[in-house]
């Protein structure tokens, strides 16, 4: 075989834990992979040659065809609480680390092939994904990242050239998604259910090394740990509230340490404002409704405290007490976030206490006809600099005029707090603008450009990606992407894709 003109310098770390953490697995070759689309930017901020990815033999390394020189490809051990559910064992089921490595620009991130066959812990699936849901990842990812959310990002997908079993048979696809790391909570619960608390100490101070070191020179180092992973999820679902995000599959092998977003399946995002919205078909209770997220991640964050018990004091009753005591920040810092990110939508900066009424007091005008989140919160943006842009507001509050009134009366309590912002009302509006976006992925989009992909054209995802990744411009030409779907048009559910 040729030889691969690509260069990748890998640091592997997590493969030098021990054995148990993971398990040796290359990825299964397949049969004619093809690259359909190569982040060239984060190509090239991860220190790596886009010409030689983009080449015939980067596409064999991108479809884990070829292991690359220093790579160490393994499967990691995890477990995870499944809507609320333990359940002991889970692991890449169909996800290969290749390996680490250390930009310049971005310090250490993991490569990781998704979709890349079977593994010790794929539990009778067969290590595939279908090119619907790895294209899915590809744009929402980067969209999430253009938005300025947290969140692991996508590097490459690659067609496999051989058809994956779902319903019915469906092109198969590799992606290659880039984290800070795949730590998940659900990874301490691997070992804290198996009580080998000689590796949950090996973990965790792998995790302080990687998302905390800060927290080695502390007193109480693992406590600093989850002291600093509470703090990242608070923020990380502020800014998915603040941009209508609804995960869909908050489950605690979905949350990572380093408070970035991960895994894209049954996501979707908001188009009418409804706190109770669910778009995930397996999320049949609402468990990881839009409103929920919140209270789920403080959940799953009392779940990553009962892990690290052994490891925060010798005396039971100290360490409950000081999980307690991390715990109860959670609530202030996503509220003090939540209220940041809000404020800022309204062209606030800093958001004050007294601005939480302005804030819920907009959003039940929102609830009360379910109008677009997005739509009118940029419109919004835009009547922030000229009184008369009120009007476009008030055209998607409602029907008929209902809202005129209480609109007007909360205008008039906006704009007495604008006054007293730095540099009137110009400087308020591109703040505003600025926060609200006027492109987010659409699910109607995400699905018609999926649809379009499975019939072989991927121009209009090509199109769509490259709208999303500046969602805070106007775009002339490109109005129809900021557009609310037609009745016709709305999405009602998202699916797992596995």
């Amino acid at each position: 075989m040729t030889p691969v003109p690509l260069t990748i310098a890998f640091d592997n770390s997590y493969a030098r834990l021990p054995e148990r953490f993971h398990a040796r697995q290359a990825p299964t070759p397949v049969r004619a992979p093809h690259l359909l689309r190569l982040n060239e930017p984060l190509a090239r901020d991860l220190g790596l040659d886009p010409d030689a990815l983009a080449s015939p033999e980067g596409a064999l390394v991108l479809a884990g065809n070829v292991v690359p020189a220093g790579a160490e490809p393994i499967a990691l051990a995890y477990a995870g609480h499944q809507f609320g559910h333990f359940v002991p064992q889970l692991g890449d089921g169909r996800a290969i680390l290749m390996g680490e490595v250390v930009s310049p620009t971005l310090g250490r991130r993991d490569l990781q092939w998704k979709g890349s066959g079977r593994t010790l812990f794929s539990r009778g699936g067969d290590g595939r994904a279908a090119v619907g849901p790895v294209l899915r990842e590809y744009l929402v990812s980067e969209a999430m990242h253009a938005l300025g959310v947290p969140t692991t990002r996508t590097l490459s997908a690659v067609s496999t050239g051989q058809p994956v079993m779902r319903e019915r048979p469906l092109p198969g696809a590799i992606l290659v998604r880039v984290a800070q790391s795949h730590l998940r909570i659900g990874t301490f619960w691997y070992f804290a259910a198996r009580r080998d608390e000689a590796a949950l100490r090996l973990l965790a101070d792998h995790a302080i090394a990687r998302h905390e070191p800060e927290a080695a020179r502390a007193s109480t180092p693992y406590l600093a740990l989850l002291d600093g992973v509470i703090a990242r999820q608070a923020s990380l679902v502020a800014r998915w509230m603040a941009v209508g995000f609804i995960h869909g599959v908050m489950n605690t092998d979905n949350t990572t340490l380093s408070g970035e977003t991960i895994d894209y399946g049954p996501c979707a995002f908001l188009d009418g404002y409804d706190p109770a919205k669910v778009f995930s078909s397996i999320d049949e209770r609402g468990r990881y409704a839009y409103g929920n997220q919140p209270r789920i991640a403080a959940w799953n964050l009392t779940r990553l405290a009962e892990a690290l018990l052994p490891l925060l004091a010798e005396d039971e009753g100290t360490a409950v007490a000081a999980a307690e005591s991390a715990l109860g920040t959670f609530t202030p810092r996503f509220e003090a976030a939540y209220l940041a990110a809000m404020g800022e939508k309204l062209g606030l900066t800093p958001a004050s206490d007294d601005d939480a009424l302005l804030v819920s007091s907009f959003l039940a005008l929102l609830e009360a006809e379910a109008a677009d989140f997005t739509l009118t919160f940029r419109a919004l943006a835009h009547a922030a600099a000229d009184p008369a842009g009120d009007a476009a507001v008030k055209a998607l509050l409602g029907k008929g005029g209902a809202l005129d009134a209480p609109f007007d009366a909360w205008a008039t309590r906006w704009r007495t707090r604008l006054a007293g912002e730095p540099g009137g009302a110009p400087a308020s509006a591109a703040r505003a603008r600025r926060a609200n976006p006027a492109f987010i992925p659409r699910n109607h989009h995400v699905e018609a450009a999926l649809a379009a992909a499975l019939d072989g054209d991927l121009a209009p995802f090509g199109e769509l990606a490259s709208v999303l990744e500046r969602p805070f411009e106007e775009q002339p030409g490109n109005e129809r992407y900021a557009a609310a779907p037609r009745p016709e048009e709305r999405v009602t559910a998202t699916f797992c894709g596995t």
